[in-house]
């Protein structure tokens, strides 16, 4: 394995080899981390998405996806039961109800489950540009989480 410091495009002996963020629908919050996840980690580094239901796309999170020069044009929403792969080193959760289905999913394996509380956009109302930065603030939440996680160095401008 190539040794190199947490964020500076190398994988590290501490660096998951996969990765899979979890949210209820896999339509907003997952797919957004996923996407920031795959332009800041090294690409040594599987990165897959998943919800606890199916859900629908969400054109406002390809809206603010592409203001940082990103896409989920080809992501179609996925559950659990959908995905190719079913091991991951690490399991990121973004909604309370992804948590405790990743929990029991993981119960007799050696998962590492982390939570990061994070906000549901589509509850945002008024106007488009309210809406639109609710999904902003999410995108920008998750980019900071992800640099926490898996060391700064990478980050997408936004």
């Amino acid at each position: 394995m190539v040794t190199g410091a947490p964020g500076d495009g190398q994988v590290t002996e501490r660096s998951p080899r996969s990765v899979l963020f979890m949210c209820r629908m896999n339509a907003v919050r997952s797919p957004m981390a996923e996407a920031l996840a795959r332009s800041l980690l090294p690409t040594g580094i599987y990165v897959a998405s998943a919800g606890i239901r199916p859900g629908e796309r969400d054109p406002f999170v390809d809206a603010v996806l592409e203001e940082v020069g990103l896409s989920v044009a080809h992501h179609a929403p996925r559950t659990l039961e959908e995905l190719e792969d079913d091991y991951f080193d690490l399991i990121v959760t973004l909604a309370p109800e992804a948590h405790h289905a990743a929990l029991e999913l993981t119960r007799s394996s050696a998962v590492e489950v982390a939570y990061w509380p994070t906000p549901d956009p589509t509850v945002a109302s008024g106007t488009r540009e309210q809406i639109l930065s609710a999904y902003r603030e999410v995108r920008d939440h998750l980019e900071t989480l992800i640099e926490r996680r898996f060391g700064r160095g990478l980050a997408v401008s936004s």
